[in-house]
């Protein structure tokens, strides 16, 4: 009897921790595929825009429920529509290539993600200024005679 008694609760304890681990692990979840992007040298009023891709690898919707810039500058665009399980997406980051110099600003995704509710994705780079204004190509006027 007593080694029934131990075996039901052995059982039980195994059952309930079973039950824990699988409510732990329900839900959605993001991952991206890089957390870095690196513009490396751009020039002044250059395209300054990237994308994030990331996969809902858990077993609910992923809902992003705000995307922030570090600042001004810095401007991401994120799916309002739910991520299925499975499926893919993308964040848009554009930074503002009028300002000179090195660029190390992040974004703030906010989501239901239970592996990361709050997630940091950075971009980095440098603007350098444009070249200096070579003189003119002239090009040939269409009223002017032909050379053979």
């Amino acid at each position: 009897m007593k080694n029934a008694i131990i075996a039901l609760a052995v059982f039980f304890a195994g059952a309930f921790s079973a039950q824990a681990q699988l409510n732990i692990e329900s839900g959605a979840k993001i991952e991206f595929e890089k957390e870095v992007h690196d513009f490396g040298n751009l020039t002044q009023g250059g395209d300054a825009t990237t994308e994030f891709k990331f996969t809902n690898t858990g077993n609910e919707p992923l809902i992003i429920s705000n995307s922030q810039g570090s600042c001004g500058c810095t401007v991401p665009s994120w799916p309002r529509e739910p991520i299925a399980p499975g499926a893919s997406n993308v964040i848009k980051v554009k930074y503002d290539s009028q300002r000179l110099g090195p660029i190390n600003k992040s974004v703030t995704i906010t989501s239901n993600g239970i592996n990361s509710p709050s997630t940091v994705i950075r971009i980095k780079g440098n603007i350098t200024p444009p070249p200096a204004n070579a003189a003119p190509v002239k090009e040939a006027s269409p009223m002017a005679p032909k050379s053979n």
